[in-house]
């Protein structure tokens, strides 16, 4: 079954270090490397074996497959198995990182739905078990792309009487607590809409730390985080640290202090296991590279030192050659508003040999798109260095990657240690894989594609397209441009839109090139009809289809889909005096019809130019005025028709995964094999973890 590009939405979301604000820019420190995905798979619910496992809410869990994993060697499945235990152990992390009382609250879910001794299919239960796989797969109580409270379908009362008929033994109590005072303390997280109503507020005009949830900081405004780190100094301005990436900023006796997130520091126990599973890692390593960054990660982690950090970043660039790879660490920093703070996450992977062939010569590239982008020459990079890429396969996703996962990767964040020593970019091959087969063709697509010649297109390129625009997102767009000497990076200059606007000059640049006749030369595309098809979607998508993820009456807060329909609305505006996309209303339905691709090509140029002037010139006054007109209000009349033409289908809008389970195989004490597992039961993975899994104590 095939992915049209109208039926699947992807979200580019960038995996950011510190030099990078909220936007992930590839010169923006905190650069958004992570490609992170939503499916939007626009299929109808399945129940293929090894497709859909379960659905709730908004949201179908889906299982991938891992091919080549069995015909690996010995050594490179421990290895993998070393790192996919890394990856499990620092789970707590990233819940307690996104807000103060998700622990307690997964904790008491968790013990009901593993021991509830009553009706399990009554009501009550059922709402519970509702709510438990909503927080499970948000990782907390906010919903994981909105950021929104997601509040449960039963009542206190019910709760209680759930609760009282578990196993007590399995509750979140401290040392002294009783059940009754448990379930007092999490009334208001759980039942106030009130309490926390949002993980994550990008709002410039409120205290955005008081205003998010997230817990990052305590007692904390934002003016003073944002001068606490305008006083810090770096001994070279040309390779800052990435202030304030593995600590939770808090306020102590009127003081302003950072609680690092280390071996012996917040988050100490699960980092030990962490790092014990890294040492394990280390001792299969492939080769003295691999080795080398292994060490430096561990000593990070031990030490929380930002200057070892860098140093663990540059060694892992530096590793091309290893099949098997992982990402671990404090990385995103979408979650935080002020784009200082890593979110937890791993992903552990081999890689795709065949497949790197298609990535790899885009990457070897790299200076020719950026000599011909349509960007002032002065904010051109005279030379792209160390553009690593290739397709992996996925082996295990934990923290900010799990179960909602990146589809494509760039790292590492800080600007200067791409500028110096380059990056690697991947697009993780078995998750696109099994997007696609989740993605049959619905009708969604074709409900919102006008004329025959255009679904059809799509149906022969909407695969392609999207692999390819992927790609050239994370090779190319994230790689391109520099910043002005001088200039302040993205987060400090650019500050709440410097997510948005990144992902957005990432896509123009995929969007530019997608059409450009090179393509066909390098045996990439076998005609333009390619980039045609992914104008297609992103006009669609960007204008209407990403609508239906959204509450009626609501402004865009994501910043992904902010870039999205900001460049789409921007084009709209600006092609109308020739026409280039049309606005045809026809038995009630509206589609978005583009009538000159070159002209919408021109456009999407200019319009990069700007974006990249604004990130180069640190120019907050456009980027406000740019994001704010284009990427926040939408067209209600718009929205609720896509509201009702959408609901027929019955899509889950999001997409997210079940992992398989490894198992070392044993003989006298040595491991001799590593067999895979495939999973298909959500629940029993989620309880699984609780029980392996859980390293943190409810308060950090």
């Amino acid at each position: 079954m095939k992915i049209f590009i109208t039926s699947l939405m992807v979200l580019l979301l960038a995996a950011c270090g510190q030099d990078q604000a909220p936007v992930d820019t590839m010169e923006t420190q905190q650069q958004s490397t992570a490609v992170v995905a939503e499916v939007l798979s626009d299929a109808a619910p399945q129940n293929e074996a090894g497709v859909q496992v379960d659905r709730f809410a908004d949201v179908q869990i889906l299982r991938y497959e891992v091919p080549g994993f069995d015909e690996l060697p010995l050594q490179q499945k421990k290895l993998a198995y070393f790192l996919s235990q890394a990856a499990l152990a620092g789970r707590d992390i990233f819940y307690d990182q996104n807000y103060e009382y998700n622990l307690r609250i997964r904790k008491l879910l968790s013990a009901v739905v593993a021991s509830y001794d009553g009706d399990r299919t009554s009501a009550e239960f059922t709402a519970l078990l509702d709510y438990a796989k909503r927080v499970w797969f948000a990782n907390g109580i906010h919903h994981h792309y909105s950021s929104d409270k997601m509040l449960p379908g039963f009542s206190q009362e019910a709760l209680a009487e759930l609760v009282a008929a578990s196993d007590q033994a399995l509750l979140p109590l401290t040392p002294g607590q009783t059940v009754e005072e448990l379930l007092t303390q999490l009334a208001a997280p759980i039942f106030d809409p009130a309490t926390a109503p949002k993980k994550v507020v990008l709002d410039a005009d409120v205290d955005q730390l008081s205003a998010s949830a997230v817990n990052f900081y305590r007692d904390v405004t934002a003016v003073e985080a944002a001068e606490f780190y305008a006083s810090k100094l770096d001994e070279d301005p040309e390779r800052p640290v990435s202030w304030g990436l593995n600590s939770q900023l808090v306020k102590m006796d009127g003081e302003l202090v950072e609680r690092t997130w280390k071996v012996g520091g917040m988050y100490g126990p699960a980092i030990e296991q962490i790092v014990y599973w890294l040492n394990q890692a280390v001792t299969v390593a492939e080769n003295e590279k691999q080795k080398a960054w292994l060490e430096k990660l561990i000593t990070y982690y031990q030490s929380g030192d930002l200057r070892d950090y860098d140093a663990y970043n540059i060694a892992w660039v530096a590793d091309t050659d290893s099949r098997v790879d992982a990402v671990n660490g404090f990385t995103e920093v979408y979650d935080d508003p002020l784009a200082y703070r890593g979110s937890w996450e791993s992903v552990v992977s081999i890689r795709d040999l065949e497949a790197t062939k298609r990535i790899s010569t885009i990457a070897d590239q790299a200076q020719w798109f950026e000599d011909h982008s349509p960007i002032m020459d002065e904010h051109k990079k005279k030379s792209v260095v160390g553009i690593s890429a290739k397709v992996i396969t996925i082996v295990m996703e934990g923290g900010a990657a799990s179960p909602s996962t990146p589809i494509g990767i760039n790292l590492p964040n800080a600007n200067w240690i791409r500028k110096e020593h380059g990056s690697k970019s991947v697009t993780l091959g078995n998750i696109m894989s099994a997007y696609e087969t989740a993605s049959a063709a619905s009708g969604l697509g074709d409900e919102f594609t006008y004329g025959d010649e255009a679904q059809e297109r799509a149906k022969k390129y909407g695969e392609l397209a999207l692999l390819l625009e992927v790609d050239l997102h994370e090779v190319i767009g994230h790689a391109s441009g520099q910043i002005n000497e001088g200039v302040g990076t993205p987060k400090e200059t650019l500050k709440t839109y410097s997510s948005t606007l990144e992902e957005a000059r990432a896509d123009l640049v995929a969007l530019y090139f997608i059409m450009d006749p090179r393509l066909v030369e390098l045996g990439l595309v076998p005609s333009l009809d390619v980039g045609k098809t992914a104008y297609d979607r992103d006009i669609r998508n960007g204008l209407m289809l990403q609508l239906r993820r959204v509450e009626l009456g609501s402004d865009l807060e994501e910043a992904h889909m902010r870039n999205r329909q900001l460049n789409a609305a921007w084009v709209f505006e600006k092609g109308q005096p020739d026409n280039v996309i049309e606005k045809i209303v026809e038995n009630g339905k509206t589609y978005f019809v583009i009538n000159d691709y070159d002209a919408l090509r021109e456009l999407y140029g200019q319009l990069m130019r700007e974006i990249q002037r604004i990130k180069s010139e640190g120019d907050y006054e456009a980027a406000s005025a740019l994001v704010e007109t284009y990427g926040v209000k939408v067209d209600q009349a718009i929205h609720q028709e896509v509201l009702e033409r959408a609901a027929p289908f019955n899509i889950a809008p999001y997409a997210g995964f079940i992992h398989p389970r490894y198992v070392p195989v044993e003989e006298n004490g040595e491991i001799v094999d590593v067999k895979i597992e495939y999973q298909d039961d959500f629940v029993a993975e989620m309880l699984e973890y609780e029980k392996n899994y859980s390293f943190l104590p409810v308060e950090n």
